[in-house]
Formats: structure tokens, sequence, C-alpha cells
């Protein structure tokens, strides 16, 4: 199902010249909120100073109502009527302007602006909002380079950062109320001239379609709007960065996010989202793309490693070296069980590791993992349980499913591995490749917001191979990423002409 429109034309923007205010206080009001697209946390008051009416304007995910209140609104309802408003207003910073496009800047900025009827000037005081959380890194999303920044529970103050890093007019929030009984606070942002309007329309559809007593986390949201739910594939991608939110903004995607919960989802994407770091970028492209090769060579890895292990022991000896086959057989004649079982049984392990490392406080939890599977890992293996080459195999295994950056994804390959074991272990190499192609067909019959989900694959498009398996240049990326549709297609003219005139 695709749904998107093609771009018959450039958006039309506000003026973002000079634009001096207008007699009319309708009309600078109409002005503003057009600029912001009448965004929902563009908030207006009606104030009135000296017999004349106005409005002031403020962004609430970037001011702070209690200096709103306190420094402003407050000492202007007990000024006189002969008091100059430079002399009530002495608590924030003051500034004036003739020009409009000040006023939406300055907004952005996290200032608020007063618009009197009939003067030709605007009144901005300095109101932002301070965040007194601790600048903590998401414990899922660490990085070696760039901002480590993460998103709380407080919706307004997600909402905040994101202002913060994008002070662009045309971001847009929407929010809405989900859960009859919970009133659970959401938002809707994406970029007004990036987001294609027919994707914008179809999330909100299904939002507004969402009839639930209560919404507790994300994932409710997440199963009641995915057009496939019963994929073992996500088709939503989490994150708690607002760097990694910015760049899916900027590239025409849209984002959810819920009063409660530091994760956003982010929609659409694709099977190479999941592998995409922050790092990526943070590095030369070299590097980025060496990373992003290994990780997706591990996700592949961790689905067919074990497999292949069952298949070969059980099914394809004669492939075996000569000079190893006297290590393997020595390692697994005294070992009761089949492969299958060996393998079952060390995969079980380590996720009984994985999950009690995860729930237990941290410092207990470490201990679990390093003592869990030192002790358990030699135990089975002088018990002659388990043989030494089955626990190399899954000791990489796990390594490699740690490097898949997106949590989703992760959990995604521990369930697939499960039956892809029983077909290695029913048909050797035969039962791993039906199971692998299965798996292949299943994603190119995946959608995500009407975007293929493995494009630029299958639809196959050359050009978006810039930022799938590999990462090019970021100056040779000069297009928005088709799989969104986005109304502006040229995301950079050229950041190299300075190489160019020197030649």
């Amino acid at each position: 199902m695709s749904f998107f429109k093609k771009n018959k034309g450039m958006p039309s923007f506000v003026n973002k010249g000079i634009n001096p205010l207008f007699p009319s206080l309708e009309d600078n009001i109409k002005y503003i909120c057009e600029a912001f697209n009448n965004t929902d946390d563009l908030k207006m008051r009606k104030v009135t100073f000296h017999e004349k009416q106005g409005k002031l304007f403020y962004l609430e995910a970037m001011t702070d109502p209690k200096i709103i209140e306190h420094s402003f609104l407050i000492p202007l309802t007990e000024a006189d009527e002969c008091d100059d408003l430079r002399n009530v207003i002495t608590n924030v910073g003051f500034n004036t302007s003739t020009n409009l496009n000040d006023a939406v800047s300055a907004l952005l900025m996290g200032s608020c602006a007063l618009v009197l009827e009939g003067e030709k000037e605007t009144y901005l005081f300095n109101t932002p909002q301070m965040n007194t959380r601790a600048p903590d890194e998401p414990e899922n999303e660490k990085v070696v380079r760039g901002s480590h920044l993460g998103f709380v529970e407080s919706l307004d103050i997600n909402m905040n950062l994101i202002r913060q890093r994008v002070k662009n007019r045309q971001l847009m929030i929407k929010y809405y109320e989900l859960g009859m009984e919970s009133n659970r606070k959401m938002a809707i942002v994406y970029m007004n001239q990036l987001a294609n309007p027919s994707l914008v329309e179809e999330i909100e559809k299904r939002i507004l379609s969402i009839s639930m007593d209560s919404i507790i986390a994300p994932g409710y949201i997440e199963e009641c709007i995915e057009e496939h739910p019963m994929s073992p594939f996500p088709q939503n991608l989490y994150t708690e960065r607002p760097d990694r939110l910015e760049a899916h903004l900027m590239e025409g995607r849209v984002a959810i996010m819920t009063e409660g919960s530091t994760d956003a989802i982010i929609m659409p994407v694709t099977f190479f989202s999941f592998f995409q770091s922050p790092d990526d970028f943070n590095n030369r492209f070299y590097e980025g793309s060496v990373f992003r090769l290994l990780r997706l060579f591990s996700f592949w890895g961790t689905l067919t490693f074990p497999p292949l292990y069952i298949a070969v022991v059980g099914f394809h000896f004669e492939i075996i070296p000569y000079d190893m086959v006297v290590i393997v057989k020595g390692s697994i004649e005294n070992v009761p069980f089949p492969p299958f079982v060996e393998a079952l049984v060390m995969v079980i392990t380590i996720e009984l590791i994985r999950e009690a490392g995860l729930r237990l406080p941290t410092p207990i939890g470490q201990t679990i993992g390093i003592v869990g599977g030192l002790i358990i890992g030699e135990a089975v293996v002088n018990a002659g349980l388990v043989s030494n080459v089955m626990v190399i195999v899954i000791a990489l295994t796990a390594i490699m499913s740690f490097t898949i950056p997106a949590y989703e994804m992760g959990n995604t390959i521990r369930i697939l591995l499960f039956p892809t074991m029983i077909a290695a272990a029913t048909l050797g190499f035969v039962g791993i490749v039906v199971s692998l192609m299965f798996i292949i067909i299943h994603m190119c019959k995946l959608q995500s917001f009407g975007t293929p989900y493995i494009t630029p694959l299958a639809p196959l498009n050359i050009k978006g191979l810039k930022d799938a398996l590999v990462r090019f240049p970021i100056w040779s990326m000069n297009k928005h990423s088709k799989d969104v549709h986005a109304q502006l297609p040229l995301k950079q003219r050229s950041s190299r002409e300075w190489d160019k005139n020197d030649r």
C-alpha cells in the first residue's frame, strides 16, 4: 500500500525577510500563527496595557511559564497608566523590533513576544525554559563522539530539547490525548516543509483511530498503527537521543512521543535504519562504512552461525577441513546430546543470563553476566554436556548480537534464531537456505507506512545505497532519502565549492 502523493510544486513559506508590523492586531496574530503553521505549542495570552489590546505569544516547549507569570503578567497588571513598559518589566531581558520575523526568531530562542494594537514595534522578553535535569546519555544508545544528551519522562522537557536543536519555524508539534480513562498526552513532531502531507495525514488517522482505556507505553501505540503487527521485524524505530531524532526529522520522517516515556517512535523506516548509529556520522566515512558493514554482517552471522554448526556436525561432516576433523571429533565424541540440543541448551542459557543481567541492579547484573558466563560455560564443558566448539560458537554469536545498535532488531534476531536452528537440525544446509529464503521474502513484503522495508535494495535504487549498506561522504549526499517522499528532494547544493574554486 502506497499513499504518498507526488509533490507538484514548492511549498509556500511566510516571507522570512523584513516584514513590518501590520496596523491591525488580527493581521499580526495571523502572520505569527502562519509562520509556525498553527503548531499546537504556540500559545497566546490576551493582554491589555494602557487601554490597548494585545497578544502575548510564546512557545510552550521553549519558555518558562513561571517567569512569564511573575516577571511579566503580574507586573503588567499592577502598572499605573502612566508607566512605560520598559520601567514595568525589569526582571527579564527586554528588546524591541519593528520586524515580525525578528519576533518569530525570538520565539524559537525561548522568548515571548508582545504585540499591541496600533504599535509599530513588538516587545520581546527573554523567558527561556531552563531544564534542571542532568545530561544523561541513554544506556542503550551510547556513542563515542557527539551529544551525550537523552530524552526524559517529561513531554514538555523533551519538546524543549527538540526545539533547542531545531530552531526552525517549520517544526510542527501536534498534541493529542489518548486513552479514554488515562488521557495520556502525546505529540506528533515533523518538519512541515519536508514531511509528506499524505504521510502525516495517514499517521494522524491511525492515531485518532486508537480507542483504549489507557495508553501505558509507546508500545501500545506502535501495535495499533503498524501495518504488519504479526511480523517479528520492527517497523518503527525507537530512539532516546535528540540528535538522532533531529537527523530523521530533517530527512522528512515523523516522530511520536508520549508523556512518561523517554522513547521517540520514528516512522517510516527501513531495515537498514536499525543498523545506523550517530557514530557513523561523527567519524569519517571510512570508519562509518566499515562499522556499518560489520553490524550487517553480525546480523546475518548471529542468524546463521549456530545453524551452520548444527548442519555441519549433524549432516555435512565431510566439509570440515582434514586438519580440524580430529579436533572437532574429540570435542563432541563424549557429548551425549545431538548438536541441536547442545545449541538449544547454550542459547537458552545465554538468554537467561542476559535477562537476569538486564533486570537486576547494575552492579549485580554485571556480576551475573561475568560469573554466570565463566562458571556455567566451564561447568557444562567439564560435565561433558556441551562441546568446547559449541561454547565458542555460542559465545561468538552472543558477541555479534551485541553489535546491533537497535534493541528492537536485536530482539528480532534472538527470536528468528530458534526456527533457523530447527530448520538446520531437520534438513541441514537445505533447511538453512529455505529458512533464510522465507525470511528475505517476508522482508520484501513488509512496508512501513508505505515504504518498502528493504529499500533501496528492493525496489532497487542505486543512489539510495549511499546511506544504506555503507555511508558515503556527507558532501556527496545532496538529496533526501526517496523512501520518505520528502517535499523538498534537495538536501544541500554543494558543501565543497571551495575545492572546485581552487582548481
